[in-house]
């Protein structure tokens, strides 16, 4: 689209289906050679094919997968500037049914995995000295205390306070962290859960009128990852179409 982002190389987490696809997607289209990563090894290396990225899989709550993840990124692609953690894992259960197995499953993926991968990229771009820039995809769900995802809107509460104290941190070596906090968004994985049904309701909340799409928080990401955003991080940009104000 812009070009913009040509001569950097990009990781998207998450970046099989949905959000991450778009988020993907776009930052192809303004020049970024784009690591497409994902559990599903197959939609990545679909995905990659049709942006001309690199498909490398991972879990990103594992340790060693993350490793062998930077590893990859390493012997492909040379090195990294941009690093989206949009992976995770959307819950729809009641507080009374959260046992300790489901609380730190969405933990190890929503907030731990998003350590992991920060942890690795940032290293990767104080060694080669560049300035980069985290951009990590929490929820409009910390604001509005949605019911039924306790774990999952402690886990994305946790990315915003991450965000906040790495931004202070690596301030100094010209890395940006931001956040987006997105809505509810007509993804692939949204429209095969019962949050599919609480459109109309969300709707009703919103300022402007209509359904949240991927690309809305792909374009945002999109500036994030850009020139133009060089002198913003730290904060937490809340995308929804107005359902959350503050």
């Amino acid at each position: 689209m812009t070009g913009r982002l040509s001569g950097r190389t990009a990781l998207v987490t998450g970046a099989a289906q949905g959000i991450g696809k778009a988020i993907a997607t776009r930052l192809a289209a303004d020049g970024a050679k784009v690591v497409v990563s994902d559990i599903n090894a197959e939609g990545g290396k679909e995905l990659a094919t049709a942006i001309g990225g690199v498909a490398i899989a991972a879990d990103i709550s594992d340790p060693v997968a993350v490793k062998s993840l930077f590893e990859g990124i390493a012997a492909k692609a040379g090195g990294i500037d941009i690093v989206v953690n949009n992976a995770s894992i959307v819950p729809f259960i009641p507080w009374d049914e959260v046992d300790l197995a489901h609380w730190q499953r969405i933990i190890d993926v929503n907030l731990t995995g998003t350590f992991l991968v920060t942890r690795a990229a940032t290293d990767m771009m104080r060694q080669q000295k560049k300035q980069g820039r985290v951009i990590s995809i929490s929820s409009n769900t910390f604001f509005a205390g949605t019911p039924n995802m306790a774990a999952y809107v402690a886990a994305k509460g946790g990315v915003i306070g991450l965000t906040r104290a790495l931004a202070t941190e690596l301030g100094k070596y010209g890395i940006t962290v931001n956040a987006l906090t997105p809505g509810l968004v007509e993804s692939d994985g949204v429209k095969v859960s019962p949050h599919n049904e609480a459109f109309g309701f969300v709707e009703m909340l919103q300022a402007m009128p209509g359904k949240g799409q991927p690309e809305h928080i792909a374009d945002v990401v999109a500036f994030l990852a850009s020139d133009d955003a060089r002198w913003i991080t730290g904060q937490t940009i809340n995308v929804d179409a107005g359902m959350v104000r503050h």
